[in-house]
């Protein structure tokens, strides 16, 4: 029987619902990357499992895991028969739900799993797997796209477990963690390196995708995204305990490591293809990882999520479950007559958001706005924020585009918030300044005091066009 978790229970799934390609032959140097870009942009964008890999008798990998609905809705347990703006309305108030939920759901520890089929301590070489180069101007191969990285604060022993990119480094036998500076992991390693003098971390580079769903969302400080994770599918998740550095691996987990983080141990990292579209400038010092032990189940299935200009692998999940947690966290406020939010994947889930309302006073829609921009599930490299009437779905880009364009007059309608929340990703921001950045506030709104004597809408009634669509059937379909 396969741990909760596993990756491959998450396959036999998506197979039933027929959303499953094989691949075998691919190359892993940039073939496997540009075949998955491929599927990204194709109108039903399909979960591909490489096998066979060119030069590897042994390993596969996995991409497009959270693509479409009907499989991001079987990774946060919500069913596969769902629409985009129906899986967004189930997800309403899970999150606040799953983090609330998440104490009665700690790990267990496990002392047997699959993942323990294989151990190796010493002679380490993560490249006996299929690792991708993903895009022709990386700066190597990332084996942690969709990777899940376990750490833990020194004083309370909470875990986190964030999906940061790494690359591996000296033939193998090491691995750089691009830990997001003030993401909850950077705080743990850092807290660590202060009491103790080095960091412990575990990886694990294969599970079920609600794992990589969690790792690149705001859980709250102090939840532990494996208990999140247990909260979500409503059993505890087992883990077995790393001897080395005593922190969870999730027992469903095909390929994991263990090891040591250390001020000043770095290796040259990057550039990658990342999320905003472009590549992450110039080769760059991250923390690289002293590996003691690696565990594998036999043919391990590396999970790949490699980002890129959207629509990448994970960018419709973003899309998403951003649009879900601003929507709650907009109601969570207490302001009234929100409607509707988007955090559009062509900003990659978090450039920009547009949000519709019912305007209830004078000055509603620029209070939204700028509550926007700055809700925890928001702020982080937020560029735009566009807030609409309740006639307008935010979620359809000629729409809000034609409101922005008939509704607002520039001059008065855009304000500014300067040395906002900003990213060392971001492409506008030049090497070596602090990741401060701007944000737009567009409040393309009817103005209030116009709101029943602006020019109506040159459009059918709407029940009177469904009548007529289904009445006239024959000629429209």
């Amino acid at each position: 029987m396969e741990p909760l978790l596993s990756l491959r229970t998450f396959l036999s799934e998506v197979e039933k619902i027929d959303e499953l390609s094989h691949v075998r032959g691919a190359d892993w140097d940039l073939e496997i990357g540009a075949i998955a870009e491929l599927s990204y942009r194709s109108p039903q964008p399909r979960a591909l499992l490489f096998s066979e890999v060119r030069g590897y008798q042994t390993g596969r990998v996995l991409t497009g895991s959270t693509g479409s609905a009907r499989r991001l809705g079987l990774t946060l347990r919500l069913g596969a028969e769902h629409t985009d703006e129906s899986l967004v309305e189930a997800l309403r108030g899970k999150t606040s739900e799953w983090a609330t939920a998440a104490a009665d759901f700690p790990v267990l520890p496990v002392s047997e799993a699959p993942l323990l089929a294989n151990q190796v301590a010493g002679d380490i070489n993560l490249l006996d797997f299929p690792v991708p180069r993903w895009h022709e101007h990386d700066g190597g191969r990332f084996i942690g796209t969709g990777c899940l990285v376990v750490t833990s604060d020194p004083v309370t022993g909470a875990h986190n477990g964030g999906c940061y990119r790494m690359e591996v480094q000296d033939d193998g036998r090491s691995v750089t963690i691009a830990a997001v500076p003030g993401k909850h992991g950077a705080q743990h390693i850092a807290a660590w390196f202060a009491r103790e003098g080095r960091a412990p971390v575990t990886v694990s580079f294969g599970h079920d995708p609600l794992l990589l769903a969690l790792g690149g969302t705001e859980v709250p400080l102090g939840v532990s995204e494996l208990a999140y994770a247990g909260a979500v599918a409503g059993e505890r998740v087992p883990v077995v305990i790393a001897p080395d550095t005593g922190l969870p691996i999730p027992a469903g987990s095909e390929l994991a490591i263990e090891g040591w983080l250390r001020p000043g141990h770095t290796r040259e990292e990057g550039p990658f293809g990342e999320w905003t579209g472009y590549y992450s400038g110039s080769r760059r010092s991250d923390l690289a990882m002293e590996i003691v032990r690696l565990y594998h189940r036999d043919d391990p299935i590396l999970l790949g999520a490699p980002p890129g200009r959207p629509p990448h692998d994970y960018s419709y999940m973003r899309t998403v479950m951003k649009s879900a947690m601003i929507h709650d966290e907009l109601v969570g406020t207490g302001v009234p007559g929100i409607v509707k939010a988007w955090a559009h994947e062509a900003g990659g889930g978090r450039l920009f958001v547009g949000v519709a309302i019912e305007q209830c006073y004078a000055g509603h829609a620029r209070q939204v706005g700028h509550l926007t921009a700055q809700l925890p599930a928001a702020s982080y490299l937020n560029r735009y924020v566009v807030v609409v009437d309740a006639d307008i779905d935010p979620a359809n880009l000629d729409q809000l585009i034609w409101a922005i364009s008939t509704r607002t007059d520039p001059a008065e309608d855009i304000e500014i918030q300067r040395r906002t929340r900003g990213s060392r990703l971001d492409p506008m921001l030049p090497d070596g300044v602090p990741t401060h950045n701007s944000r737009a506030v567009i409040d393309a709104c009817r103005p209030w005091e116009r709101l029943h004597s602006f020019p109506r809408v040159a459009e059918s009634d709407p029940a009177y066009l469904a009548s007529i669509k289904e009445r006239w059937a024959a000629v429209l379909d």
